[in-house]
């Protein structure tokens, strides 16, 4: 410390540089010496298969299958047996109405369990009794693989056309499918049928900066500069978990991707640029008084489940 007294601001500021480019450089030539082109995916002999609605293994489907449905729902899921009925009881309430508008409509919702230690599974198990196992099935890891492994194992093991990402918490509301559905249309003709929508909160980035402290703030700005100076230039909102792939942008993004844990979304996002398919993102509405609906039935649920304990 005493040899950095006599430096000036800029001469210290300088240094720092020069240290942040070196320590830059030498995870860039780690990871090139490192990496390999493509991943490996392992599969436990338990996660081949899934249990049905009737208590039978069946064997899992795989994306390099033809599409039987026109949309997957992958919901990765990890110690979520309080907030996973809340975003079920939503998003199968949703399909179904939109079912009976259109029953040409079909889907699956797949829950992943990503290892969890408490009930989240036979959670997602009474959805498959309830619907039945052509609609929803929970595929149970052996162990944690992190979100972006989760999330593999569901896209590769889905059905659909199209194969939406939405996060366990339900903090998107489910409906809002149409605006990334909307947002995928838009992005006709697709080059070789890929494509993605993605959600997207940048545009509420001044009203959440207004409530964080200025270190969490400092390190969104950091993290946001190293996202978009690794991985992606034109997408402002790297971290919404609501996204919509075509069953071929899928195939092509997951099969290659090595990350498994929390850069998967930014990951994904470089993967969709190098391979030249269009991205898109479309605003994502925060309604208060919805989160706060939310908030409050969470709160009743969780409270009567440790009542009853």
């Amino acid at each position: 410390m005493a040899l950095l007294l006599p430096l000036s601001l800029p001469q210290l500021g300088a240094v720092l540089a020069v240290l942040a480019a070196l320590l830059l450089l030498l995870v860039c030539m780690i990871a090139h010496i490192t990496a390999v082109k493509m991943p490996t995916l392992h599969r436990h002999a338990e996660e081949k298969f899934f249990v049905s609605a009737e208590g039978r293994k069946e064997p899992v489907p795989s994306i390099h299958d033809p599409p039987t449905k026109e949309l997957s729902v992958v919901v990765p899921s990890y110690n979520e047996e309080d907030r996973l009925p809340l975003m079920m009881d939503e998003a199968l309430d949703y399909l179904e109405k939109r079912q009976k508008r259109d029953p040409s409509f079909t889907y699956e919702v797949i829950v992943v369990d990503d290892g969890s230690k408490d009930q989240t599974t036979e959670v997602a198990m009474k959805y498959c009794e309830k619907y039945g196992s052509d609609k929803v099935r929970v595929l149970s890891l052996v162990k944690n693989r992190g979100k972006g492994g989760a999330v593999r194992m569901g896209v590769l093991s889905s059905r659909g056309k199209k194969i939406l990402m939405a996060d366990a918490d339900g903090a998107t509301k489910f409906a809002d499918i149409e605006k990334v559905e909307e947002g995928l249309k838009n992005l006709q003709p697709w080059p070789n049928q890929m494509a993605i929508s993605c959600g997207s909160r940048a545009h509420m980035e001044k009203d959440s900066i207004a409530k964080r402290s200025y270190f969490r703030t400092l390190l969104m700005y950091g993290f946001h500069f190293l996202v978009w100076f690794l991985c992606v230039k034109k997408i402002r909102d790297t971290q919404c978990g609501f996204k919509l792939l075509t069953r071929e942008a899928a195939l092509r993004t997951f099969s290659t991707l090595h990350v498994e844990r929390w850069a998967l979304k930014n990951a994904k996002r470089s993967m969709a640029n190098k391979c030249s398919f269009p991205a898109i993102d479309y605003r994502e509405t925060l309604d208060n008084f919805y989160l706060y609906c939310r908030w409050l039935k969470f709160s009743r649920v969780h409270s009567t489940q440790c009542s009853n304990m």
